[in-house]
């Protein structure tokens, strides 16, 4: 009987032993985990598998990241639910990790994101999460509240502008803060939706002024779209028949005015799409067809030499932002706006061009010839509009939407979420 309880004793001594080891052990991995600590997580739908405004933009903040990283000790993991392992990639590195979740069905992709989160955010608790897309806010409120992570989330233009889906709805009002590209999106954003206007933040779009410089006319654009002696506006846009906010038609209403004062004047359209046959019928109708150039898709490494072939950017849209506009400035190009969307910000309030109502074809006329009254070199004058020369636009953009600029908003932007 002492033998036998002995024999149990010892069977629950050894029991006890293995136990208090594999806990030795356990805390011990997660002692190791937890001082390789992430510093923030970035979750997108997808950024390399196609190219768009979101991802130019997802793009300049990993650019702006990278610096900051570097200066800070920052680390962060990249999670993408669309791209795939072998996407040309060139931010991978020592301060972004990235994991590639694209699954086919789509229904085992999103299961994957979920389950490979909620497992990096158990073992890894980062300081905060970055939530790339409005669609996935539902998922990252449910994995980061019970663990009690801030997240926020970033939005970027339309897709937040109507009043969202519940589940969307909490996530947003749960969330730390919400970033966005404009007032104008954060304005929508809120009043959609009812969210306290005190959680959003603004980091606007860039443009890199390296790239878009000012420069003569391309003589071989030129003589490509014949623009010989004319005075040329120009616009660049998606032609598609839900996307018609763009202007492009109203734009095409006001040349027969413009071209009163301006007999030369042509209008170049960069872009593709559905909408192009009906335009093209709108400048038949007009007698205008032949002053308007269908010039079609244009490559990004070509579009600078398209700005400076231009006289004038006209674009009276509905815009998130508009990138455009500061990619026509920064090339000291003059530009037009519609006067009810975000362009306000890269447009300064009407500070660095014009802003009209974005269907009235005359007001579009108007704006026009004053712009190309004030962009004609050949007419010297002390009160020549600011906002038709070219230099002085370009050092007015770049003072708040160049690189450095956007990296000094996101330092801030981080900073104030580990204080």
């Amino acid at each position: 009987m002492i033998s036998t309880n002995y024999e149990y004793f010892s069977y629950f001594k050894w029991v006890y032993i293995c136990i208090y080891v594999l806990k030795l052990a356990y805390e011990n991995i997660v002692e190791r985990i937890m001082k390789a600590k992430v510093n923030h997580v970035f979750v997108f739908l997808e950024i390399f598998a196609r190219e768009g405004g979101i991802q130019s933009y997802v793009k300049d903040l990993f650019n702006a990241y990278q610096e900051v990283a570097k200066e800070n000790n920052f680390t962060a993991e990249v999670f993408i639910l669309r791209d795939e392992i072998g996407c040309d990639n060139p931010y991978a590195g020592k301060y972004l990790n990235f994991h590639y979740l694209k699954t086919l069905p789509p229904w085992k992709g999103r299961l994957k994101l979920a389950l490979s989160l909620l497992k990096f955010l158990l073992f890894h608790r980062p300081q905060h999460l970055y939530c790339g897309h409005i669609k996935l806010s539902p998922l990252i409120k449910l994995l980061c509240q019970p663990l009690g992570i801030p997240y926020t989330i970033l939005t970027y233009g339309k897709e937040v502008w109507q009043t969202l889906p519940n589940n969307q709805r909490q996530a947003l009002r749960a969330a730390e803060s919400i970033w966005t590209i404009s007032r104008y999106s954060g304005d929508c954003l809120c009043k959609a939706n009812s969210i306290a206007p005190d959680k959003v933040r603004i980091l606007p779009c860039i443009v890199d002024g390296e790239k878009f410089t000012p420069g003569e006319k391309p003589q071989d654009l030129v003589t490509k779209y014949q623009l010989q002696d004319s005075q040329v506006l120009m616009t660049v846009a998606r032609l598609w028949s839900g996307d018609i906010y763009k202007g492009v038609d109203v734009t095409i209403r006001a040349l027969p005015q413009i071209l009163e004062a301006f007999p030369q004047v042509k209008y170049l359209i960069i872009g593709r799409g559905d909408d192009r046959p009906r335009l093209e019928n709108l400048a038949q109708e007009l007698g205008v067809a032949e002053r308007v150039v269908f010039a079609g898709f244009i490559s990004t490494e070509d579009l600078v030499a398209h700005y400076q072939v231009a006289d004038a950017y006209i674009m009276p849209s509905q815009e998130g932002f508009g990138i455009v506009y500061l990619e026509a400035m920064a090339c000291g190009k003059p530009v037009l706006s519609g006067d009810a969307d975000g362009s306000a910000d890269p447009l300064q309030d009407g500070k660095l061009g014009w802003r009209v109502p974005h269907r009235d074809p005359d007001k579009v006329a108007k704006a026009c010839i004053e712009i190309l009254q004030g962009a004609d070199k050949s007419v010297l004058s002390l009160e020549q509009d600011l906002r038709c020369q070219g230099d002085w636009l370009r050092q007015e953009t770049l003072k708040k939407f160049s690189k450095k600029a956007f990296k000094q908003q996101l330092i801030s932007l981080i900073l104030s979420k580990a204080t």
